[in-house]
């Protein structure tokens, strides 16, 4: 009977840890989904303003002449 009862125990702990296992690893998807989406974020943040000094630079040439 005690066998049983360690066999048992072993099981939950082996359990516990494969839970614990599959929440980090949930949890660093999670944070490589936030990290790429700010940087597309970024990325289009840096295309607006190129765009918007091009244009301003385009706007200043015609002026001048």
């Amino acid at each position: 009977m005690r066998s049983a009862s360690r066999a048992t125990y072993r099981a939950g702990l082996l359990a516990a840890c494969v839970l614990l296992l599959a929440l980090v690893a949930a949890g660093c998807q999670t944070t490589q989904d936030t990290a790429a989406e700010k940087q597309a974020e970024s990325k289009r943040i840096l295309e607006k303003r190129e765009q918007k000094q091009r244009s301003k630079s385009h706007d200043q040439g015609s002026k001048e002449q």
